[in-house]
């Protein structure tokens, strides 16, 4: 019925590097599946398409005359897919190169499930809380938006919205999943429908993952890990990104709870206005203080084998001067997951670097996420191009 197993669609806008260093770990991770991948480029200013077309030639490159939004331009490329499973993918990720197979075979002994999202770590290896939620209903915006969750984070009843008594290390059948790695059915979607273009740029996944189980399918959370920079450009403290986020919220609310009332709908209006005053008065100084923080008494481990040290190094230190000493773990010598018993070693780095293609994108994503110190900032050197992705890249 299908022609390919699965259909890997990415939206990319001016995130070549981050784009390029996802599309070298999906095509680690599809090795052995009949796969086709779409990048759809929302009229790029950074010359993506140029850059990454002789690179990628197995890649359908589908270019927009301007910024279309993250649903319609997914849209765009679903239209063509012809998998069996479709996977929407953020072009700021890093996928292990286990991963996609797994979770297609789970979804093939799972016939009830229509999506499957994945433990999402961010550029310090900590669990990114949106990996697994609940819908927004009134309920769970409120007590969200009061701050109810976080005074009662481990209340099922008040803090419901990220599901936080759910162990992340476990599979749970969820409400909502991440858009940033959402691997679907497609027979589910057909059922379902594509994703509402009344969201631009947010609250899309929340939405299909609400018209997929009204479908009469299953959501899956599975802890297969994933490295997702989040828009490194959208900060949380940021206006516009509270605006937009929670002006899709009101299109979903007002979508599926129209009947709840005036009272309840200025109440979340209330809260977002709360929020965006505090991000105003508070988010530039917290901003400020964090960047301070990162510049102190910063040591660097490089992971790499001995004949790349040098040139790894050399690329750290040109993007980050400040760094006091550069120490070397040659894999040729040691594994990479030894490093993470040297727990006294460990913790006099403020910075890693992995070096790839020396380090599997599989075993990046377990170090960062077993190394107790979530304040690290992890680093991937590419030996091919001598590029260097850091988190805060742009």
């Amino acid at each position: 019925m299908y022609k390919y197993k699965l259909s890997v669609v990415i939206v990319n806008y001016n995130v070549k590097y981050f784009l390029e260093q996802c599309l070298r770990s999906v095509e680690a991770a599809v090795a052995g599946l009949e796969v086709e991948i779409f990048v759809v480029d929302n009229h790029s200013t950074d010359g993506s398409v140029e850059y990454l077309k002789p690179k990628f030639p197995r890649v359908v490159f589908i270019t927009n005359e301007d910024n279309e939004g993250f649903s319609r331009a997914n849209n765009r490329a679903i239209r063509q897919a012809g998998g069996e499973y479709i996977l929407l993918l953020n072009p700021d990720t890093v996928v292990g190169e286990e991963s996609i197979r797994t979770l297609c075979f789970m979804m093939d002994e799972h016939p009830e499930c229509g999506a499957a999202g994945v433990k999402m770590i961010n550029g310090n290896g900590a669990f990114l809380a949106e990996s697994k939620r609940s819908f927004p209903t009134p309920r769970v915006a409120f007590c969200k938006l009061s701050g109810l969750s976080k005074l009662f984070p481990r209340s099922q009843v008040f803090s419901r919205y990220t599901l936080p008594f759910l162990n992340p290390d476990k599979p749970h059948s969820v409400d909502v999943l991440s858009g940033a790695f959402m691997l679907l059915r497609h027979d589910a979607l057909k059922k379902a429908g594509l994703l509402d273009e009344a969201f631009f740029m947010y609250g899309e996944d929340i939405d299909l993952s609400y018209r997929i189980k009204q479908s009469d399918y299953q959501n899956y959370y599975i802890p297969e890990r994933l490295l997702h920079y989040k828009g490194e450009s959208t900060r949380h403290s940021d206006i516009k990104y509270i605006k937009a986020f929670y002006h899709a919220m009101l299109i979903f609310y007002r979508k599926y709870y129209p009947r709840s009332g005036f009272l309840m709908r200025g109440l979340i209006r209330l809260g977002i206005a709360a929020k965006i005053m505090f991000a105003g008065l508070f988010g530039s100084s917290k901003d400020k203080k964090r960047r301070k923080q990162k510049v102190k008494h910063r040591r660097l481990l490089v992971l790499c084998r001995e004949e790349h040290f040098e040139a790894a190094g050399k690329a750290c230190v040109r993007q980050m001067p400040d760094m006091e000493f550069v120490n070397l773990w040659d894999i040729g010598e040691e594994r990479v997951m030894d490093a993470i018993n040297r727990k006294n070693q460990m913790k006099s780095f403020t910075d890693y670097a992995f070096c790839f293609p020396d380090v599997r994108f599989e075993q990046m994503l377990l170090f960062m996420d077993k190394l107790i110190n979530k304040k690290a900032v992890y680093h991937i050197y590419h030996s091919e191009n001598g590029v260097l992705i850091s988190p805060g890249d742009k």
